[in-house]
């Protein structure tokens, strides 16, 4: 029987079971407040599974410094979360599951195993022991008028009350996996001014490629390259010529930036370098010495090693008079311009920027327009590239905002 005079414990409805959800359900469950997670899929962390698929990257080991600058112009609202759970903060809690972890050659960190499902399972295992209900199947509609979550279930609607509430409701990626940006219209109706949702580290599309580049090369990867755009540094890597544009690794990593220029502009030229291991001057030297009956294509082979897809696309994107003289091909050979007019749509991008933004939140990531509603992970308003940045700011925001929604209730007594 319950003793009338015992307090009962404060309870916290989580809406979103990703890596963001969960963990901030791990937060207030070892507080002891009573958690009860809400996901609209029949299982939660279905976008984290996918992650794994080929690898689970979960996050990066370069130094901090590095690390923290690949949240652009969010920088200082991700520094003060990453600095309370940082990437050797995350390896430790990994550990902590019995997941052992290694760095990769590129500096990425993987479970040892490359797997995201036995994280996951370990995970949710605690998380049960700990007393946190998960309930599957149960999508988040709003508020009641009376100011109750509103639930849709396999058997009808439900209202729920809690003593305060964590939104981790993800972006507008990968909608079949439960990311599908509905919670935007709830929160704006609440009075929340949002920041439109739009695709990052997506891929982006040309205004036409020829037939010739259609049929034969879409699908090629480009290995050992670089891109910039405008002014900033070079970034190398590869990517991958599409059927109608670009995608891949090194176009992700410069997608906020493209995303940006297409914005103001109308579009976006990116720098493409063929050959950044050969200078400048080394290519033009190697390019002039004479071909004698040899074939252009066998020239640049021979002399740049430049075939298949990156001279394919060296055809398609330098002028024609550049072809006269194989010396003259060096400037295009290391800058060839590729103007990208639209990303692809947000359904096919990895993340997605926009959402919450942290103006709207305070320190604790609640909502100043709703008081005891937090906001946590790809929701807000920040976005990184691949390589565990992602995954890393995921975890540490759904921290900050558990944290968070324990002071908030603590101040209330």
């Amino acid at each position: 029987m319950t003793d009338p005079a015992k307090p009962t414990a404060p309870r916290v409805a989580i809406i979103g079971g990703g890596p963001a959800g969960l963990m901030a359900a791990e937060v207030l469950a070892a507080a002891k407040v009573d958690v009860d997670l809400y996901d609209a899929m029949p299982s939660v962390g279905r976008k984290f599974l996918l992650a794994g698929v080929g690898g689970m990257n979960i996050t990066h080991s370069e130094p901090k410094v590095a690390f923290l600058t690949r949240y652009g112009e969010r920088r200082t609202e991700m520094v003060r979360l990453l600095e309370d759970f940082d990437a050797d903060a995350l390896r430790d809690w990994i550990h902590g599951l019995d997941i052992s972890t290694f760095v990769g050659t590129s500096g990425r960190v993987f479970p040892t195993d490359m797997k995201a499902a036995p994280l996951l399972r370990a995970w949710l295992k605690r998380l049960r022991t700990q007393g946190v209900a998960i309930h599957t199947r149960h999508r988040w509609l709003g508020w009641s008028e009376g100011g109750a979550l509103r639930v849709e279930t396999v058997d009808g609607e439900k209202h729920i009350e809690a003593d305060a509430v964590l939104l981790a409701l993800g972006g507008g990626s990968w909608p079949r996996l439960g990311s599908d940006g509905r919670w935007t219209s709830l929160l704006q109706a609440r009075g929340v001014d949002l920041s439109p949702l739009k695709p990052s580290n997506c891929g982006f599309e040309v205004a036409a490629w020829s037939e010739h580049l259609q049929t034969k090369f879409a699908g090629a990867p480009l290995k050992n390259v670089a891109l910039r755009v405008d002014d900033e540094a070079p970034r190398t890597g590869e990517f991958v010529l599409t059927d109608c544009g670009v995608e891949g690794s090194l176009v992700y990593a410069l997608s906020a930036a493209i995303r940006r220029q297409i914005e103001a502009r109308g579009s976006a030229r990116v720098l493409l370098d063929l050959l950044p291991q050969i200078p400048a001057d080394k290519l033009t030297a190697a390019l002039a010495r004479p071909r004698g009956k040899q074939s252009l294509a066998k020239h640049l082979h021979r002399q740049a090693g430049l075939s298949g897809v990156k001279a394919a696309l060296l055809r398609e994107l330098a002028p024609r008079d550049a072809f006269a003289d194989p010396a003259h091909l060096a400037p295009w050979i290391k800058a060839l311009p590729i103007e990208l007019v639209r990303a692809r749509p947000i359904e096919e991008a990895i993340s997605s920027a926009g959402g919450v933004p942290f103006e709207a939140l305070d320190g604790g990531l609640m909502l100043k327009a709703l008081p005891g509603v937090f906001c946590a992970g790809e929701m807000l308003d920040w976005e990184a590239p691949t390589g565990g940045y992602l995954l890393t700011a995921c975890f540490a925001s759904g921290r900050a905002a558990g944290r968070g929604a324990l002071a908030w209730l603590a101040r209330r007594g």
